[in-house]
């Protein structure tokens, strides 16, 4: 067994820093090329006593893929598909494959993977197995649990178990937590063992794909539209996505396009059918929307062109917090979600929150379809990552106080480990920490991520 470990400090540097702001320098690095190198990889850990933390892309927003002590392994060079299988709609790949690179070779095959993160483009199969990523299109397709029916997974034993989805529609034996042991590892973000490969199942594209943004002259108005849109009985939105006013700004760019709207809803239809405009507009005008200004995007070029412009949002906010790493600043970005309709009263706490702590309001858009927003903020050093910290703890506290999580999305890494209490009971807790024993006994697998 030889495994090389990178000690340059340049090297270990570009391995320090994932989406999250957080700066971790590792003891080393290793650039998996292939599952040998992994469970090579593995091997020096157990034989030495060092932990390993896994990487793909480092998109992570919540610190998951970098390492304060130990060896961060990456797996950006395992990105190959290695079977597919277009009458099963099933795909076989490396965890290192991007999820656009993906998507590009399953068009060719008149198929899509459903999971649809905005950093579809920078991130990796892997990465969103470890969060259980979702997207936009979460609305009508779940999460990536949903799509993941296969994982060859290495304990920190070194044992490599194979596990497939149950295909069963009945099933009374033990606890529900033991009965599909694939769901273990979903979301694990790589505590409990490292994914070598991973069968995903897939579904046919659609023949028609339309998107519609609407302006909305206010929050309450926008918000109000998203719920109604998911009580309706004709239409059936493959996603409901909010932009408050500076998210919308963001978005529109230079565009003169409803520079009076203080609010967007973006949705899109999908299906054999037409999109029914006139249904989707008669809805959005009991709301005001200014279906004058309403803009249409048809066919995938246009959509892509809308997911541009949400990816947008997200993307300003690291720019505009860049300027400010190297003194302890950081983006401080939120997850939680809330049942979908009571979103708009939650979200005027959380305004509410900011106000009394005497910071500036958190710059909003997402999911609301789910009741799932980003609330991000920017802090300019340390006092002001404490500061807008304390904001986010006492809104979290009130998101659970209405049946939400604290994690809707994005996972809980090392940035939200602090806040998984307000929300997971002792007796969860302490049924998590004796999984982590059981599958990783001396602690080795990316330590400080979740527990």
């Amino acid at each position: 067994m030889t495994v090389h470990i990178e000690r340059d400090e340049s090297v270990r540097a570009a391995y320090a820093r994932d989406a999250s702001g957080l700066w971790m320098l590792p003891d080393g690095v290793v650039r998996a090329q292939d599952a040998a190198a992994l469970l090579d990889a593995l091997a020096a850990s157990r034989a030495s006593g060092t932990p390993i933390t896994m990487a793909g892309a480092q998109t992570s927003t919540t610190g998951a893929s970098i390492a304060a002590r130990g060896v961060v392994v990456s797996t950006r060079a395992m990105d190959r598909v290695l079977d597919l299988d277009g009458s099963r709609r099933t795909v076989r790949v490396e965890p290192g494959v991007l999820l656009g690179d993906l998507d590009r070779v399953l068009a060719g095959e008149g198929l899509f993977f459903a999971p649809d993160p905005t950093s579809d483009q920078e991130c990796t199969v892997g990465g969103s197995i470890a969060c259980n990523a979702s997207g936009p299109r979460t609305l009508r397709y779940g999460a990536t649990r949903r799509h993941v029916i296969g994982l060859t997974v290495a304990l920190a034993s070194g044992e490599v178990i194979e596990l497939r989805r149950s295909a069963l529609e009945k099933n009374t034996v033990g606890y529900a937590p033991a009965q599909d042991p694939i769901d273990w590892f979903i979301g694990s973000e790589g505590t409990l063992g490292i994914v070598l490969a991973a069968e995903l199942s897939l579904l046919p594209r659609p023949e028609v794909e339309t998107g519609l943004a609407l302006p909305f002259p206010s929050t309450a108005q926008a918000l109000a539209f998203i719920v109604a849109a998911r009580r309706s009985e004709t239409l059936a939105p493959r996603c409901l996505e909010y932009f408050d006013a500076e998210s919308f700004r963001i978005a529109r760019g230079s565009e003169s396009w409803a520079q009076d709207g203080d609010a967007m809803v973006y949705l899109e239809h999908a299906g054999p059918d037409a999109m029914p405009f006139e249904d989707w507009l008669a809805l959005a005008e009991r709301f005001a929307a200014r279906v004058d200004d309403a803009r249409i995007f048809d066919g995938d070029a246009a959509l892509k062109s809308a997911r541009r412009l949400r990816h947008a949002v997200p993307a300003t906010m690291h720019e505009r917090v860049a300027p400010f790493l190297a003194q302890g600043g950081r983006r401080i970005s939120t997850d939680w979600a809330v049942p979908y309709a009571r979103a708009a009263e939650m979200l005027a706490r959380a305004d509410a929150i900011a106000d009394a702590a005497g910071v500036p309001r958190a710059v909003t858009y997402g999911h609301l379809g789910n009741g799932h927003p980003h609330q991000n903020f920017v802090a300019c050093d340390a006092a002001e990552v404490a500061r807008y910290e304390a904001v986010v703890e006492q809104t979290l506290h009130a998101v659970v106080g209405m049946g939400g999580t604290v994690a809707a999305e994005h996972g809980i890494g090392k940035v939200k480990a602090k806040w998984l209490p307000l929300q997971a009971s002792a007796l969860q807790l302490g049924l998590m920490r004796a999984i982590k024993r059981e599958l990783d006994p001396a602690g080795l697998l990316a330590p400080g991520n979740i527990l």
